[in-house]
């Protein structure tokens, strides 16, 4: 877990049923343009946790109205993630808002963990911060944008779900550093395993096997 340290610019999240039915040619292509490396594939998104809070089921004696609390404060934290659903690799990044600057810094992080005898192509939607003019995209990293309003086709959605609905529900966070602090233990509680079962993608498996 990464905190960004860089400064704002700008602002602008399943089922993998119909990508499964066809083979991407875009990851074929990035392999025959990089045959020295070993292609994968990484999700990319990122998630808004807040004061706002998020209210979930709760265990509770039959015939007893359980209650939870609502927080409605407005500090928020921005955490940007990125998994390979193969191996559960990972990269994640804590920051006060979203942006340009904030995702080179992700990419950084990103390039860093593929390493250099790999190459991503890394799967992410169309936010300002991901096509701005000014990002930096290092060269072991190809992008492949998702079609606009198609989150379903990120399985990385299913990660935001699941540490909301786990960690981050019913509870309070007392000012920034308390929420900064439960959004990083809560990503680190995730293993490679955790990350892989959230994020399994068929068509991946297909691509990567060929």
């Amino acid at each position: 877990m990464s905190q960004a340290a860089a400064t704002s610019s700008q602002e602008r999240p399943a089922s993998d049923g119909a990508v499964a039915r066809g083979s991407p040619p875009f990851v074929q292509r990035v392999k025959q343009q990089h045959p020295e490396q070993q292609v994968e594939v990484w999700f990319q998104d990122e998630a808004r946790f807040g004061q706002q809070g998020t209210l979930t089921q709760v265990w509770a004696g039959k015939g007893s109205r359980p209650t939870a609390v609502k927080q409605t404060e407005y500090e928020w934290c921005y955490l940007f993630g990125a998994v390979n659903p193969m191996t559960g690799a990972s990269s994640a990044m804590l920051a006060p808002t979203v942006n340009t600057d904030y995702m080179n810094e992700h990419l950084r992080f990103i390039s860093e963990e593929v390493g250099p005898d790999h190459h991503a192509v890394l799967v992410l939607d169309q936010a300002g911060w991901h096509v701005a003019k000014a990002l930096r995209v290092p060269e072991n990293i190809t992008l492949l944008p998702l079609p606009p309003y198609s989150p379903e086709l990120n399985p990385i959605e299913r990660l935001w779900a699941h540490l909301k609905s786990h960690y981050l529900s019913n509870r309070i966070f007392t000012d920034y550093d308390d929420l900064f602090a439960a959004c990083r233990d809560a990503w680190n509680l995730l293993d490679e395993s955790r990350l892989r079962s959230l994020t399994k993608t068929t068509w991946v498996t297909h691509e990567v096997q060929a």
